[in-house]
């Protein structure tokens, strides 16, 4: 197995018994749901304690696929609820924050054509737009009006995906759009930069509304129902959201079907953790092959993982496991040596027809339950629930046989353009049919067997 060196910090992959511990109260603390109502409840007294209107902070970056999706709804979120959006440019992320950004930049391509349709949407573009294209769009956008950003997004962004800069010249002369200067779109983006790096973000396509950030249409149904939940509806016989939650399309195999599903769960992915056991229903219900493929965390993996994304993850993962009413939260961080004993078992449960069990134990464990699986008691107990004998795991645990194996995953979901976790391959006839990674692309995976079926 490649060989990757400790990170320190928040990315550390073996921290002592004291940061484990601090660590997971901590972030249990922050994701409960009163946290969360409490949160809520001091946005809203601060708002009307100012005499503010409902400001929506929204960041567009004008190279990224997902915020293409976002602008063409942003303006009809306007519209159909009683609040003021603030439009803000932002460039691409590099760093921690976004440790394979080719392999995202490409990614977010495929994908953003894939989920498009499904929202009503549109996206055809298998290329970025050119840097001479951005350039002017975003002399146009710096030089509107918060409103006139907002009405004008989707007009813009699709002449920017087309790279269309003769359209653009059209439109600013139409605008009446003088001559603005390079330093001026400069400055309104690095303004935008540092407003969102201030809130606590460092991604594209992303709403901030009352201490809350919502990632484009796949997160915005969270906020169209804190919407619905302050009455902010502007039209009170329509409740209907702009972009509904998606559930899974359950579609019927039959007995002996050329399809399957392989999985790579990480045991230390929140976003894994309430996804894991609605995978093995699906595949149930479907009569869907399943292949378990683990692979090691992120940072176990020499990816680094900072404090800001961290503390983002965790929470929109508790959102979604409410939403989707998955138990999350209780958390002790299972980094390090629990993940490395599980996966030594790995192997040998598989052997016993009990893998799938093991794994989803020992997420429940560490992401609901707040069991610390750095204890030799708590991994006995963790065995014994997905039916295994410890006198049998006991002898074998620790051992460094699956290392070639969990390797091998991790090989395979990045020559797929794929990195994070949870990652799914759908195939049929052993061929690659769809690719993502997300617990939030399930839904999509199961239209898209529905297709094929």
């Amino acid at each position: 197995m490649a060989e990757f060196s400790e990170q320190g910090g928040s990315s550390t992959m073996d921290p002592s018994r004291f940061r484990r511990y601090v660590t997971s109260r901590v972030m249990s603390k922050v994701i409960e749901t009163k946290s969360l109502r409490r949160s809520r409840h001091r946005a809203e007294k601060k708002r009307k304690k100012n005499n503010l209107p409902h400001i929506v902070e929204y960041f567009h970056q004008l190279n990224d696929g997902y915020s293409h999706l976002t602008a063409q709804i942003i303006s009809r979120l306007k519209s159909k609820y009683n609040i003021e959006i603030k439009c803000y440019l932002v460039s691409e992320t590099d760093g921690a924050n976004n440790p394979e950004p080719d392999l995202l930049a490409k990614y977010a391509l495929e994908d953003s054509s894939q989920i498009s349709r499904h929202f009503n949407l549109s996206f055809n573009f298998n290329k970025r737009p050119d840097r001479d294209v951005i350039k002017k769009a975003s002399k146009i956008i710096a030089n509107l009006t918060d409103d006139a950003r907002t009405e004008n997004l989707e007009t813009i962004s699709t002449l920017v995906w087309s790279n269309d800069i003769q359209a653009l010249e059209k439109l600013s002369e139409n605008l009446e759009i003088g001559d603005v200067n390079d330093e001026f779109a400069e400055r309104f983006i690095q303004q935008g930069n540092e407003r969102r790096s201030q809130l606590g973000h460092y991604s594209g396509a992303m709403f901030f509304y009352g201490d809350e950030w919502y990632w484009g249409v796949d997160r915005l149904y969270h906020l169209e129902r804190r919407f619905l939940e302050l009455d902010l509806v502007i039209d009170y016989t329509d409740n209907t959201l702009l972009a509904p939650q998606k559930t899974l399309k359950i579609t019927k195999l039959s007995k002996n079907n050329n399809f399957a599903l392989e999985f790579f769960p990480s045991l230390r992915s929140p976003y894994t953790a309430i996804v894991y056991d609605r995978v093995t229903q699906f595949c149930d219900e479907c009569n869907l092959k399943l292949v378990m493929r683990p692979v090691l965390p992120m940072v176990m993996r020499g990816l680094p993982v900072t404090r800001k994304k961290g503390s983002y993850i965790f929470k929109d993962v508790a959102r979604e496991a409410r939403a989707n009413g998955v138990s999350f939260g209780n958390f002790y961080d299972p980094i390090g040596k629990p993940v490395r004993d599980c996966y030594s078992l790995f192997g040998w449960a598989k052997k016993n027809n009990r893998s799938n069990e093991l794994l989803s134990h020992f997420l429940s464990a560490a992401f609901a339950m707040g069991i610390n699986l750095s204890k030799t008691r708590n991994m006995k107990y963790v065995v014994e629930r997905a039916g295994l004998s410890w006198d049998e795991a006991n002898k074998i645990i620790g051992n460094k046989d699956w290392h070639d194996e969990i390797e091998l995953n991790r090989k395979t979901i990045y020559a797929d353009g794929l990195w994070g976790v949870p990652s799914f391959r759908l195939l049929k006839d052993k061929k690659t049919i769809y690719s993502a990674w997300g617990q939030d692309r399930l839904w999509v995976l199961s239209r898209i067997l529905s297709e094929f079926s």
